[in-house]
């Protein structure tokens, strides 16, 4: 497989006149990564990282579908294999060896994540005799349950897009096992709650806080995989109810709003999924409304102290292109209400999709900012290259992750 390791100024009239011109820049930005961290040419000691990985291998299912050129399908297979073989082992600095499940290596093999994923970190995480330090924190290991619901949705779309079972399978078996350990009860009699950070082995907590939008992304990506399930098997699934009974009474009345970018574009592209289950026919419309309320508040916050005003050393590209991203889920949100009108206005009653208008110029000026060669020279996008180069990758070309359900 030919790799291409140039840099390039995606900004120039090169790219700009040509009509294909997002493919063709995913399609360099996809291959350099996978050169740079070790997933073809393969190296001995890869870097892979949950989160990028995640929206990587729904970039490369994308490339696969628009070009019809199976080396990014072959890509999108070989880096899920990799996430198993690398984050759903032990670390090569610690003196624990082979799968965090705990299976046996040919057991592992079959279920690869039935221990969970590591998050990639550059450090060990915290062991429990240690002191908790906030800072420290961020650069240890362990595991995250939104990283984990993102591989979830990766795995989906893989099935999806093969027609192979066995990756939504694969998801199901992750979404049990971690919900199992994340999701705990405080105290006998009150209601459950959700860990944010976990330990590699899940059998301790390192952040017991609960993130923020955990719960409705919990919620939805398992309804997401069991629909897939469902579809694919062609019989109704319900295994995984019970969890998602308890992700449901875990958002009950829950807020949503934020003003943090990257949030409020998963919300956005929550919004968009909830939107798909309903026209599948999930009974999710009674989440839609409140998520679309909650969009348009943190929309409105954030516009009026938005980060876009800064120059690019101020500024983190990944959660601003989250964000982007997020806006390109509205578009298809619009989308699905002109062609299922009725399924998803009766749940809309108070947000109309038309609120949203005033707002979606804001994917096209942050793609356009990052695709400037000079902002992408800042400090802060090349400490975070990797995750900015495949979101804004997954921005410019969305159909790969912004999958129905």
């Amino acid at each position: 497989m030919r790799l291409c390791s140039q840099r390039l100024d995606f900004s120039s009239p090169l790219y700009m006149v040509m009509p294909d011109a997002n493919v063709r820049i995913v399609r360099e930005i996809m291959l350099n990564f996978a050169e740079r961290t070790g997933l073809a040419p393969k190296r001995s000691s890869p870097e892979r990282y949950l989160w990028t990985d995640s929206f990587a291998v729904c970039n490369y299912l994308g490339l696969y579908l628009q070009t019809g050129d199976a080396q990014y399908r072959d890509l999108a297979l070989r880096l899920v294999d990799q996430v198993h073989s690398v984050l759903g082992r032990h670390r090569p600095d610690d003196s624990r060896t082979g799968w965090i499940s705990g299976l046996s290596d040919e057991e592992g093999q079959v279920h690869p994540t039935a221990g969970g994923l590591r998050i990639g970190k550059c450090m060990n995480e915290r062991r429990p005799d240690e002191l908790f330090d906030e800072a420290l924190e961020w650069d240890r290991d362990g595991q995250y349950f939104h990283y984990l619901t993102q591989w979830m949705h990766a795995l989906a779309c893989v099935s999806r897009t093969t027609g192979e079972a066995v990756f939504n399978r694969w998801a199901v078996e992750l979404a049990k096992s971690v919900h199992a350990r994340f999701v705990y009860e405080p105290r006998k009699g009150l209601e459950k709650s959700l860990y944010w950070k976990m330990s590699i082995d899940l059998s301790y907590p390192l952040v017991s806080a609960m993130g923020h939008h955990d719960p409705l992304d919990g919620l939805i990506t398992y309804l997401e995989i069991q629909a897939v399930q469902a579809n694919m098997s062609g019989q109704s699934s319900q295994e995984l109810s019970a969890e998602i009974s308890d992700m449901a009474r875990i958002c009950t009345g829950k807020s949503w709003t934020t003003d943090d970018a990257l949030g409020i574009g998963g919300l956005l592209i929550a919004a968009y999924k909830i939107a798909g289950l309903l026209v599948a026919g999930s009974d999710v419309g009674y989440l839609l409304d409140a998520v679309l309320k909650d969009c348009l508040a943190s929309l409105s916050s954030f516009s009026k102290r938005s980060s876009l005003r800064l120059p690019a050393d101020y500024r983190l590209a990944f959660r601003e292109i989250g964000l982007a991203l997020g806006l390109q889920a509205i578009k298809k949100l619009r989308g699905l209400v002109e062609h299922q009108p009725e399924a998803i206005r009766r749940s809309t009653g108070r947000v109309s999709i038309e609120s949203f208008e005033r707002y979606l110029p804001l994917s096209e000026e942050i793609s356009a900012f990052w695709l400037k060669r000079k902002n992408r020279e800042s400090t802060t996008w090349k400490e975070h290259q990797n995750i900015n180069d495949v979101m804004l990758a997954t921005s410019l070309a969305p159909d790969g992750y912004l999958t129905p359900p």
